[in-house]
């Protein structure tokens, strides 16, 4: 396979700003011309339990929380995207101050001479991916906390993986790792328990709805005893189109039941499903008519819906409908998961 020519700016990636000493991390793969899409992770705090270059810092995870903060703390960083018909959190060029990439951070701990046991242990389980799962060097990398020095000593591994095809046979290998490796594990019942409460706490989805689809999920699990977690981003060739040729109409809320088409996609971030809608359960559209047969993805940034539903399952489905233009030539309606409490996709059958 040839070499990746991979751009700085993308999903994985943080940013640091020149002031007020922020980061953030970089959703997505298309961006305008003059900033990047990026959501706040840490900022500095009195009572932040991190530390770098003698700044406490915090991180924040709800989405919600992160637009408060910038609303009443740094209101630059909020930006209303005519093209996606929502308000983003962003960082104009000229307010970057570093882009980290994690495969810059890889190449780094392999020049590094010693090792924490956090950096030492996401090393050795990027060494493992790329000796048995055929990965090569300049394809993997360690994002997170970990990459911008910002690390605890709970902290998960967050791996990254680039390219198309590459990502989509790794994943198949991954099923021998599993088996052969004393090291590297999939969650057991009480971890999954654990991951429930955390990622869809506060939702109504039960346990049986979630576990149907989380226990067969290969990007995620144990290395030596630390949480790790896999994110597939497609090559640069795979990016269809640029962030000017999408215009999206937000249609408010809907709730659908539909049979996955396509599941090839759903590994990648952001992932993708392609349905074939079979009934509308519920909407509250601002468009008047709209044909159910045109909603044909389910979207989503939210790695926790990577992989989870398959091709041939039905599936009950709660999101925000967008209208989808693309570059004024094809016209059609997705679903987007977002919201961690009210966003939804159940296996029905």
């Amino acid at each position: 396979m040839s070499v990746l020519n991979i751009p700085e700016g993308i999903e994985g990636d943080y940013i640091e700003t020149k002031k007020d000493n922020l980061f953030f991390d970089v959703k997505g793969i298309h961006h305008p011309n003059e900033r990047k899409i990026c959501f706040l992770r840490f900022y500095p705090h009195p009572d932040g339990d991190r530390i770098k270059d003698g700044i406490f810092f915090k991180k924040v995870y709800d989405l919600s929380e992160r637009f408060s903060i910038l609303r009443e703390k740094f209101p630059k960083y909020l930006y209303s995207s005519k093209d996606l018909d929502m308000e983003l959190q962003t960082v104009r060029n000229e307010d970057i101050k570093k882009i980290y990439t994690p495969r810059e951070y890889f190449n780094g701990l392999n020049e590094k001479a010693n090792l924490t046991q956090i950096e030492n242990c996401s090393k050795r389980l990027c060494d493992l991916f790329i000796s048995k799962g055929d990965i090569p060097e300049n394809s993997i990398g360690i994002s997170g906390s970990l990459m911008v020095g910002l690390d605890k000593d709970d902290s998960d591994i967050d791996i990254i993986i680039n390219g198309t095809e590459r990502g989509l046979k790794f994943q198949k290998k991954l099923i021998k790792i599993f088996k052969e490796s004393n090291k590297c594990r999939k969650y057991n019942s009480k971890e999954y328990e654990s991951h429930y409460n955390w990622r869809f706490g506060g939702s109504d989805i039960t346990f049986n709805d979630y576990i149907r689809s989380e226990q067969r999920k290969l990007h995620q699990g144990k290395f030596d005893g630390i949480d790790f977690f896999i994110r597939y981003i497609k090559s640069p060739n795979d990016w269809q189109g640029t962030y000017y040729d999408y215009k999206f109409k937000n249609c408010g809320r809907v709730k659908l039941k539909a049979l996955i088409l396509d599941s090839k996609d759903s590994i990648f971030t952001p992932c993708s499903y392609k349905i074939n809608t079979s009934k509308i359960l519920g909407k509250n559209f601002l468009l008047n008519e709209i044909n159910f047969k045109d909603i044909l993805e389910v979207n989503s940034f939210r790695a926790r819906f990577c992989e989870h539903a398959k091709e041939g399952e039905t599936v009950f489905v709660e999101g925000k409908l967008e209208k989808v233009n693309y570059k004024n030539e094809l016209e059609y309606y997705r679903v987007l998961l977002t919201d961690q409490t009210k966003d939804k996709m159940i296996i029905v059958n």
